[in-house]
């Protein structure tokens, strides 16, 4: 039956061409996931154990898909004090190598459940501050991984790096290109700085721009730069010189976060005062004139606070209807299972998710004991994969055609949605989404606010687990 005739009763309004609209923004602003997994983590439980990951990884070696191995490197040379990822700060570069030397361990452990002889199409180093490894750790892990697996030599593959420009020796970038790294993302957060010094990170516009340059000619082949808004003494004029200094510089792809105040939950961010904080409608204008100033300048807007040039391979993708998204962020690897190494680093197959120990002396326990380090996750039902599928059509293509969801899942999307479909007609009379006869499509308004019209489909938002989550916008 037609999807739509079963639903919305009312005529929703015609659809807006404004990528912007404030009033939506300010009703559906408020807080959810971000879904670079679903289930989201806040799901994951101790009840999923080391024997459960070990079956999910012997099932995945029979799938023959690519992998996608992701490597967790912890240590930080400075604090920065936004910053809530998983790190340990400490000027000690000989912890390095004996942490390597465990990634190895882990790596053999797990290349034996997942299938050594599976090509390696993408493969990522996040922190942490990768490159705080020195040059001789940096080779041995890699010429490690080259044994262990079958790292892929060719164009197709994307292996990226975290860079934090301050941690960069003379010779890294052209080590790291000898590596196999053909991807750099650049923490910029902000170049004003009043900013830098507020939240202990100074770097200047010269030094980011002279990486970019020696970069380029190093042959990268594409350069992601990372801001983030509602630091402290952010101003709409402060940021708006920052934006126009990044899009001379013309990065490739750009991220663009926004800074979640919890000092109750992440140490450090109690060194940055509540009254040095933008305001809520200062932080706002400084989103929405971001928007405006990238997008004139020709930047595509991926989603999820992520920019790219129209001919970056994220943007291309994503106009041929087979971007992805995982713990990493936007890939065009859709069909990956995620090898996780590292301390807190997370995994997935086709049917589960598993996360390492977040204590790095928990993690080197297990590691040095020879057992795998996971320590929770989830196995997915049939509904949860469901589930996961709508959700990534609408994050990633932002819309969902029902042919597609019937061909791969065999059942009806207006029978199995239902539901939802009747609790998204509101977003449809708001102009945010439309529910066509045969697809779902999220206009320009929803795009930005495409977490809110996730929700709609997470049938554990919908349970209400009083789990916080940072605001939408």
């Amino acid at each position: 039956m037609p999807v739509q005739s079963a639903f919305c009763q009312e005529s929703p309004v015609s659809p807006s061409t404004a990528f912007w609209n404030e009033s939506l923004i300010r009703r559906y602003d408020l807080s959810g996931p971000r879904y670079t997994s679903y289930p989201t983590a806040v799901e994951f439980t101790d009840r999923f154990t080391a024997a459960d990951m070990a079956e999910s990884a012997r099932a995945s070696a029979a799938s023959g898909r690519d992998l996608s191995l992701y490597t967790h490197v912890p240590f930080c040379a400075r604090l920065c004090y936004y910053c809530a990822c998983n790190k340990v700060v400490t000027r000690k570069r000989d912890l390095a190598m004996p942490y390597v030397e465990r990634l190895l361990r882990e790596a053999r452990l797990q290349a034996d459940l997942f299938g050594a002889k599976r090509t390696v199409s993408q493969l990522h180093w996040g922190g942490g501050t990768p490159t705080f490894l020195p040059r001789q750790a940096m080779q041995h892990l890699m010429a490690g991984y080259r044994e262990i697996f079958n790292l892929e030599t060719g164009e197709i593959r994307d292996f990226s790096i975290e860079i934090d420009p301050r941690e960069l020796a003379e010779e890294t970038l052209a080590q790291l290109a000898e590596l196999g790294f053909n991807r750099i993302s650049l923490g910029v957060q902000d170049f004003n700085p009043q900013v830098q010094k507020a939240v202990n990170r100074l770097q200047p516009q010269r030094m980011v721009e002279d990486v970019m340059v020696e970069a380029r000619k190093r042959g990268f082949g594409s350069i992601n730069l990372d801001l983030i808004y509602g630091l402290p003494y952010q101003t709409p004029a402060s940021f708006a010189e920052t934006v126009d200094s990044v899009i001379e510089m013309r990065p490739d792809r750009l991220s663009v976060f926004s800074y979640a105040h919890l000092p109750e939950r992440f140490f450090p961010q109690t060194r940055i005062k509540d009254e040095t904080l933008p305001s809520p409608a200062d932080k706002l204008t400084i989103l929405h004139q971001t928007i405006d100033r990238l997008l004139d300048a020709g930047y595509q807007y991926i989603g999820m606070d992520h920019f790219a040039l129209p001919d970056d391979s994220l943007a291309v993708a994503q106009r041929e209807g087979r971007l992805h998204r995982n713990f990493q962020g936007y890939t065009t690897h859709a069909d990956c299972d995620l090898v996780a190494l590292g301390v807190s680093a997370i995994g997935q197959t086709e049917h589960a998710y598993f996360q390492n120990a977040h204590d790095l002396k928990a993690w080197e326990a297990r590691i040095d004991a020879g057992e795998l380090a996971t320590i929770r996750g989830v196995a997915l039902t049939e509904d949860d994969r469901i589930r996961r599928w709508v959700i990534g059509q609408l994050i990633c293509q932002f819309e969902l055609e029902y042919a597609r969801f019937e061909s791969n899942w065999h059942h009806s999307f207006g029978t199995y949605f239902e539901e939802e479909l009747q609790r998204l007609c509101v977003m449809e009379l708001d102009g945010l989404v439309s529910i066509g006869e045969r697809k779902l499509v999220v206009h320009e308004p929803g795009r930005l606010l495409i977490r809110a019209i996730c929700q709609v489909f997470d049938a554990y938002r919908a349970k209400g687990t009083g789990q916080r989550f940072s605001r939408i916008i």
